[in-house]
């Protein structure tokens, strides 16, 4: 990720954040970043980037969230969509994340069972990679 984002124009409608948000169904803009989805998620001790985190970094147009661990370790449970007071749902962006790393190659969680990576991590992340 960038050691310096700065919020621009051309930030803001980077082709990234609207291909996140094509994907996903989801307005990222409509996060105010209050945190509730990373206090309620699950996994948020197996991430690198806290969910609200991951959202930002959509937000100012970094792809380099990209290569973090935490949409891959992402179950989907909804805790954090459930919770959000906007409406966003974290779980379909952690989603469209996944479907553009999946398309340029990229897997940043090895799919195998290790003592730091819940199981339904480990069910969700192989249902995007098997064919």
């Amino acid at each position: 990720m960038a050691a310096e984002l700065r919020l621009s124009r051309e930030n803001l409608n980077a082709p990234f954040v609207r291909k996140v948000e094509e994907l996903s169904g989801q307005n990222v803009f409509a996060c105010y970043q209050c945190g509730k989805c990373s206090a309620s998620c699950l996994f948020a001790e197996h991430m690198d980037l806290l969910p609200n985190q991951v959202v930002r970094l959509v937000q100012l147009g970094d792809e380099g969230v990209m290569g973090a661990r935490a949409p891959w370790v992402c179950a989907a449970c909804l805790a954090c969509s459930v919770r959000c007071p906007r409406g966003v749902d974290v779980a379909r962006i952690m989603e469209a994340l996944r479907q553009l790393g999946l398309r340029r190659g990229l897997t940043p969680v090895e799919l195998r069972l290790t003592p730091d990576l819940p199981q339904i991590a480990l069910v969700g992340a192989m249902r995007k990679v098997t064919p």
